[in-house]
C-alpha cells in the first residue's frame, strides 16, 4: 500500500488517530487541536477532522510541519515514513499477503572498498568530464582507487552491493559475487520523499539529484526479466513513495525496463519521464538548463492502459502470427511438458486456460506437471490451493521434479528441487473456501512484488461462489479476464465436471459445472479423464485373469482433450501413460519420467 492509500484509511478515523497520536490535545471547531507534534496542551497545531481535507494538518508555529495522516504518525513517533506505514497498516489491521514454499535467498554482503573520496584523475573524470558536484558524489557515498570509482549500494544504513566503473573505460561490474540486487542510491533519498526517481545509472542518478530529484538507479540497466529482479528484494522500501518518476534511457532496452517496472509497481503511481537527451548525465555534459529539466519532470506521463494501443503496434505480432515458426519458445507463452504436442498447443499471456475433470481424475496432478514444464520455460507460478496443503502440495510436485521411476528421491536431490523452486514457485496457502475478492488482491500483489505470470487456481468449486450462483460464478470469470487482460498473465483455473452416468466415458466442453459463461469467456478448454477401465484390465492382467482384455489393459491411462483454443487452430485429444512413482505423464508407454533438475549426485534414496 502507499502512503497515500494508507493516509485515505487512517483519515476514516482521524479523531481517533489524533486520540492515539496526540493525546493531550482537544477537538475544537472541527479539528484537533495541540500545542505541537509532541502532543502538549495548546492551539498550534490542528489536524482537520471533518470535510474534503479531513486528516489534513498544519504546525502554524513550525512551518516544516505539516501533511496527511500518515506524516502526522511518523512525526509524532519520531519514525521514517517506511516504518510509520508499518505500526500505521498495524493499527489499522492491514495484513500483506504471506506466501509458502519459497525460501528466502542467501546473499554475500561485499567487503567496503578499499578506497577513499574521489581524488586525482578520478576526481577530474567525476567534476570534469562528468559535471557532477563534490555535494552529489557526497551524498552518494562514491569512492575511488587506482583508476576505479566505486558506487556503494547502501539501504538502511547497511551495505547490500558495490559496483565499481572504470575511468578509462567503459568496464562496470560489481565488486563480488551473490550480492543481492538493489536499487543504488537509498542512501541520498530523504526520510520524508513520497516522491522519488528511478533511472538506469548510477551516474544518472547523481545527475538527477544534482538537478533538484532525488534519484535511484537499477543495478543492471534496461531490459526485462531477471534484469529487474531487483524489484522482489526492494518492493517493501518502495511502498513510501506515492509518485514514481521513471527515468530510463531512450533506447529500446530501456523502454523494455521502464515498461516492467511500471506493470509491476504500478501504473497509478508510475509517471513516464522523457528528458531532452539519452539520459541524466547526457543532459549535465550538454549543459541542459534545469528548467529544461523541470519542464520534463512536469511533463512526465501516466502509460497508457496495455489495452490501448494504435494498430501499427502490432506488426511485428502479426508477422507471429502469420509465421509461428518464427516465435521464440517460450518467450511469451508457454507449452505442455511433451515437445510433441508444442505445435498443437500454445499458452499465451493474456489467456484464461479452465482445466476441467471428474473429481479424482488427476486434475492437480496434471496441472502440477504443467507448472513445471512452465517454470522449466522460465514462467514463475502462483498457485492458491484450497484443496492441499501447502507441503502435502509441494511433495508432490517434489516427485514430479524428481522424474524417478522408483523410490523417493534423496535429502540432498529434495534440497536441489527446493532451490530450484525458490524463484520460480509461490504457495498462497488459502485451505478451505476462500473469497474472490480476497484471491485478486493476493494475486495482484504477487504480480507486482514477485514478478508473477502464472496463475493456477485450484478450484472454481472452493472460491467461495455457491453452486447455483451462476451470476456470480460469471462475475468471477470477468475478474480474472479483467486481471490476465490488465497485467498480462496466465490463469490456469481448475473446475470440475457434471456428475455423468458412468467414469468411463470422458466428459465433453458441455460437462463443465457452472454457469455456460465459464467455456463462453475462457480462452483455452482442457478435459482430463482417467482411464478406469484400463486400470481394471491391468489389474486382471497382473492377476493371470483370463478374461482381461490385453489391449484396454496396455492402452494410454489417461487423456487429455483440447476442445478449445481462442488463439489456435487444434482441437483433439492427447493420450498419456501415467508413471504412478514419479505422478508423471508421458505421451508413449516406453517414455521415461523427465527429470526437471540438473543433478550430479544419488537420486533415489536407499531403501
Amino acid at each position: 500500500m502507499t502512503p497515500k492509500e494508507i493516509a485515505r484509511l487512517l483519515a476514516n478515523r482521524a479523531e481517533e488517530v489524533c486520540r492515539e497520536l496526540l493525546p493531550n490535545g482537544k477537538r475544537d471547531n472541527g479539528a484537533w487541536k495541540c500545542g505541537s507534534i509532541d502532543g502538549e496542551t495548546g492551539k498550534s497545531l490542528s489536524v482537520v477532522l471533518q470535510g474534503d481535507k479531513t486528516g489534513r494538518w498544519t504546525d502554524f508555529a513550525d512551518s516544516d510541519y505539516f501533511g496527511d495522516l500518515i506524516d502526522l504518525w511518523a512525526a509524532a513517533r519520531g519514525l521514517s515514513l517506511h516504518n510509520a506505514m508499518d505500526e500505521a497498516k498495524a493499527y489499522l489491521g492491514v495484513t500483506e499477503p504471506k506466501f509458502h514454499g519459497q525460501q528466502k535467498k542467501t546473499y554475500t554482503v561485499p567487503d567496503r572498498p578499499k578506497c577513499t573520496s574521489p581524488e586525482g584523475a578520478e576526481l577530474t573524470w567525476l567534476t570534469v568530464t562528468r559535471k557532477l558536484s563534490k555535494d552529489a558524489l557526497k551524498a552518494y557515498q562514491v569512492g575511488a582507487s587506482g583508476g576505479k570509482v566505486y558506487f556503494p549500494f547502501i539501504r538502511d544504513g547497511k551495505l547490500v552491493m558495490c559496483k565499481w566503473r572504470s575511468i578509462t573505460t567503459k568496464d562496470t561490474m560489481p565488486s563480488g559475487k551473490n550480492q543481492e540486487p538493489c536499487l543504488f542510491g537509498w542512501q541520498a533519498i530523504p526520510k520524508a520523499a513520497r516522491e522519488v526517481t528511478i533511472c538506469e545509472g548510477e551516474i544518472d542518478a547523481i545527475s538527477l539529484w544534482q538537478y533538484g530529484y532525488p534519484a535511484l538507479s537499477v543495478p543492471f540497466g534496461g531490459g526485462k526479466g531477471g534484469k529487474q529482479d531487483w524489484i522482489d528484494n526492494d518492493y517493501e522500501h518502495l511502498e513510501r513513495f506515492d509518485v514514481i518518476n521513471i527515468c530510463m534511457d531512450a533506447d529500446q532496452v530501456g523502454r523494455e525496463g521502464a515498461k516492467e517496472i511500471i506493470e509491476r509497481l504500478g501504473r497509478e503511481r508510475c509517471r513516464l519521464i522523457n528528458l531532452p537527451d539519452k539520459d541524466a548525465n547526457d543532459c549535465l555534459q550538454a549543459d541542459v538548463g534545469k528548467d529544461m529539466i523541470v519542464r520534463a519532470f512536469r511533463m512526465g506521463v501516466y502509460m497508457d492502459p496495455e489495452e490501448l494501443r494504435p494498430a501499427s503496434d502490432y506488426y511485428d505480432e502479426i508477422l507471429l502470427d502469420l509465421h509461428p515458426d518464427r516465435r521464440p519458445q517460450g518467450n511469451d507463452s508457454f507449452f505442455l511438458p511433451w515437445s510433441a504436442t508444442h505445435d498443437k498447443i500454445e499458452f499465451r499471456m493474456g489467456d484464461l486456460t479452465i482445466l476441467n475433470g471428474v473429481n479424482g481424475h488427476g486434475k492437480s496432478q496434471i496441472v502440477g506437471h504443467m507448472q513445471l514444464a512452465a517454470m522449466k520455460q522460465g514462467r514463475r507460478v502462483c498457485v492458491a490451493s484450497m484443496e492441499l496443503r501447502p507441503p502435502k502440495l509441494l511433495s508432490k510436485m517434489v516427485r514430479q521434479a524428481a522424474g524417478l521411476r522408483s523410490g523417493l528421491p534423496t535429502d540432498a536431490y529434495v534440497q536441489s528441487i527446493s532451490d530450484w523452486f525458490n524463484d520460480k514457485l509461490w504457495v498462497f496457502e488459502c485451505i478451505g473456501t476462500a473469497k474472490t475478492q480476497r484471491i485478486l488482491e493476493v494475486f495482484k500483489y504477487a504480480r507486482k512484488r514477485h514478478g508473477i505470470n502464472l496463475f493456477v487456481i485450484d478450484s472454481l468449486m472452493k472460491c467461495g461462489i455457491d453452486e447455483d450462483d451462476w451470476n456470480g460464478q460469471k462475475r468471477f470469470i470477468d475478474q480474472l479476464c479483467d486481471f490476465k487482460n490488465e497485467h498480462n498473465v496466465h490463469i490456469l483455473l481448475l473446475a470440475h465436471s457434471r456428475k455423468g452416468e458412468s467414469e468411463d466415458k470422458p466428459s465433453g466442453k458441455m460437462d463443465v459445472k457452472g454457469t455456460g459463461a465459464i467455456t463462453d469467456l475462457t480462452d483455452n478448454l482442457l478435459t482430463i479423464w482417467r482411464n478406469k477401465k484400463k486400470e481394471r484390465e491391468l489389474e486382471k492382467l497382473n492377476k493371470d485373469d483370463p478374461g482381461a482384455d490385453k489391449e484396454k489393459a496396455l492402452g494410454p491411462g489417461a487423456m487429455l482433450f483440447c476442445y478449445k483454443q481462442r488463439n489456435g487452430d487444434w482441437e483433439g485429444s492427447i493420450p498419456l501413460w501415467f508413471c504412478t512413482n514419479s505422478y508423471q505423464y508421458a505421451p508413449g508407454p516406453d517414455m521415461r519420467p523427465f527429470q526437471f533438475i540438473d543433478y550430479s549426485g544419488p537420486a533415489e534414496a536407499a531403501a
